[in-house]
């Protein structure tokens, strides 16, 4: 029980864009996904189902599925909080004013990215919607794993629909009201921590064992890099990126474009953070391989980034799907300034590698501000921190250590420690010593020079909310 990986198993999954602004996934697809992976893992550690001792999930929180009850097929494909298809309800209720109340309740803005107004939309346009199980992408998970019997989700994905008191703890229905969705509909909220669950094993590779730890993938990913303490904070690098910094038992209001959020709720007592949600980081890197085709797999581009000194005065801002925090703008586009006949593959593929750091710093300040005290370091995960490029760049602009881990899929070791102490196997004394670092980055860059540079992206950033002008 130290901690380390045994075995690994990876299925990707279709992204599916029907239209413009739309992001779907198959749900089928997901479990079986699920099912490839587990039996994969188990395989790789030479381990029998008889030796899983807990289940842990982690999951992406806003995306939203439904499905029938009793079947258990989904009714349609699972909306990707990516997904833009409901940015015009969202404006219509920020314009009739809404926007401060719904922040009070639920610690987030007004923006298609949560999973309220998708809800809405599956319940007016799907058939049979308004009678089936509606939830994100956990709490279909435990309804396969358990063949139907338990329709629930834990705290930190709930506080991620806009549908969720994160005061009180429990559904709104007041919130509920709001956005038109059928609180009946929705999962049970359990904690992030303890008896959650159990897998059936006629349902799930013959596996019998407690489904004991279940949180957001970022809440996730705080757990598994040891952020228990107040004031500490990581950011993953992934698809897009999420900083986000460990407030405790203080529910700290943001009023610089920042997500108040429940980090998790053990033993019925629910920590908070404060969140940054950035759309498009490592997103950028594929749609440079799958796009432009100007790399043929994500894995160039540390290399190619580092093969220069420098992005050569281009800038890429990856608006793809609009702009998350700090500046919650659904109708910003992707950009690129600064082009010159100097710049080539290299000097672009370095600009959406910087603009990961960019981004970052543009939230970690927001997020000081709101918490009243600066950040001492940063932990980083996410496939993208394999860039030393990225993780040097990321200490220069911040003027702050970066540290990386040696395990940095820590979303899933998050979910395993969860599920480690909800089923008794460590105890919270264990964390920290679970935790390793791998390196440290330290700023070597001036800060002038740090400062100047981000005064040019924010330069950028405007012109990419200001396109259509």
């Amino acid at each position: 029980m130290d901690g380390q990986v045994r075995g690994k198993g990876y299925s990707e999954i279709t992204q599916h864009y029907p239209q413009p602004g739309w992001v779907e996934h198959d749900a089928e697809e997901i479990w079986s996904a699920v099912q490839g992976s587990a039996r994969g893992a188990l395989d790789a550690a030479g381990a029998k189902p008889s030796d899983v001792r807990a289940i842990g999930i982690t999951n992406q929180r806003e995306t939203l599925v439904a499905w029938d009850r009793k079947t258990l097929k989904p009714l349609t494909h699972a909306i990707v909080w990516q997904d833009r298809r409901t940015a015009d309800e969202c404006a219509r209720l920020r314009d009739a004013g809404h926007e401060k109340r719904v922040r009070d309740v639920t610690g987030l803005v007004l923006d298609p990215y949560f999973t309220a107004t998708k809800l809405a939309w599956v319940i007016k346009n799907v058939k049979g919607a308004s009678n089936a199980a509606l939830g994100t992408v956990d709490s279909w998970l435990v309804a396969r794993l358990s063949a139907g019997r338990d329709h629930v989700t834990d705290a930190s994905n709930a506080s991620r629909t806009s549908l969720f008191d994160i005061g009180r703890g429990v559904w709104s229905e007041e919130m509920a009201a709001l956005f038109g969705v059928p609180l009946a509909n929705l999962p049970e909220v359990r904690d992030s921590s303890g008896e959650i669950s159990r897998s059936d094993p006629a349902a799930f590779l013959g596996i019998d064992a407690p489904i004991s730890g279940i949180a957001g993938d970022q809440q996730a990913a705080l757990f598994g890099q040891a952020c228990t303490t107040i004031g500490m904070a990581k950011n993953t690098y992934g698809t897009g990126s999420f900083v986000l910094m460990q407030t405790g038992a203080q529910r700290v209001p943001s009023s610089a474009g920042m997500l108040t959020t429940v980090a998790w709720r053990r033993a019925g007592r629910l920590s908070y953070a404060l969140e940054g949600a950035i759309f498009i980081t490592g997103a950028a890197l594929q749609w440079l391989r799958d796009g432009l085709r100007i790399i043929d797999s994500a894995s160039e581009a540390g290399p190619l980034a580092a093969s220069v000194p420098d992005s050569g005065g281009v800038f890429l801002v990856p608006a793809f799907v609009g702009l998350g925090a700090p500046h919650w703008d659904a109708y910003a586009r992707g950009t690129i300034v600064g082009l010159t006949q100097g710049s080539g593959r290299a000097q672009l593929v370095r600009a959406a590698v910087e603009a990961m750091a960019y981004q970052t710093r543009d939230v970690i300040e927001a997020m000081e501000s709101d918490a009243g005290e600066p950040l001492r370091e940063l932990r980083v995960d996410g496939g993208a921190v394999v860039m030393d490029v990225l993780c040097q760049f990321q200490a220069d602009l911040l003027g702050i250590p970066v540290r990386r881990p040696r395990q940095v899929e820590t979303t899933a070791l998050g979910a395993a420690f969860l599920a480690g102490l909800g089923a008794g196997l460590w105890k919270d004394a264990d964390l920290e010593a679970l935790w390793k670092l791998d390196r440290e980055f330290e700023p070597s860059m001036s800060r002038d020079h740090a400062d100047s540079l981000q005064a040019e992206w924010r330069r950028a950033v405007e012109r990419s909310r200001n396109w259509i002008r």
